[in-house]
């Protein structure tokens, strides 16, 4: 997938890299051409020098054939509008922008692009926004064999004792974030719309913890 990502600061050069560890072609965009010495030479990526909301700048960046684009520069109205021209002009399926103004995210909600507040920014939420389906874990043990992975609880969940994923397969819930608040995992905890869920599980169980929550509608007395 070729990605875009717009403002090559701390978190857009984070990002770049790792995307591009993640074997994806990336853009950076940032209209201060010093602001690439954040990066390393010969870093695998396109430097483009310009203004993110300008067309030739976005389509010199590759915009008509990317997948992704995260607007991460230091202005809110800068990052929702190239976040727009990518949705609305270019039809960029993956689009996230950052913001310093939380009182702002409902409005963008509305147009469909998701945000991150400046408050919670970690360059792995926006990884996440981008690539729903990347499996990383945020935590490995010495050792490889367990990990602490992220899941967003899917719809099908909802209703259902999330004691069912341990008696499943053998993982552990660790915590689960709802409605902007994490609650320590009890076995009477039953699944919501919108829960994050943060699991311990073994290497080996991890692909088996991703396909029951695939399955569960298939599944009888989970409930």
């Amino acid at each position: 997938m070729h990605v875009i990502v717009v403002g090559c600061g701390r978190v857009g050069s984070g990002l770049a890299l790792e995307i591009v560890h993640d074997g994806h072609s990336v853009a950076v965009i940032d209209k201060n051409p010093t602001a690439f010495k954040r990066l390393p030479s010969g870093w695998g990526g396109d430097n483009v020098v310009g203004a993110c909301f300008d067309r030739d700048v976005l389509e010199r960046a590759g915009a008509p054939k990317a997948g992704a684009l995260a607007a991460v520069t230091n202005g809110d109205n800068s990052n929702i509008l190239c976040a727009r021209i990518a949705r609305e002009t270019y039809e960029i399926p993956a689009v996230v922008a950052r913001i310093y103004d939380p009182r702002r995210a409902e409005i963008y909600a509305r147009l469909g692009i998701p945000t991150v507040a400046t408050v919670t920014w970690t360059s792995q939420q926006v990884l996440r926004k981008l690539f729903p389906e990347r499996t990383s874990a945020a935590w490995t043990d010495p050792t490889g064999v367990v990990q602490l992975v992220e899941r967003v609880l899917p719809t099908s969940w909802c209703g259902v004792r999330l004691s069912a994923i341990e008696s499943e397969t053998g993982a552990r819930m660790v915590a689960v974030s709802r409605g902007g608040k994490s609650l320590i995992a009890g076995s009477d905890l039953v699944g919501q719309e919108g829960d994050v869920l943060w699991v311990a599980v073994t290497f080996a169980a991890r692909t088996r913890l991703d396909e029951l929550l695939a399955e569960l509608p298939a599944k009888e007395g989970l409930r």
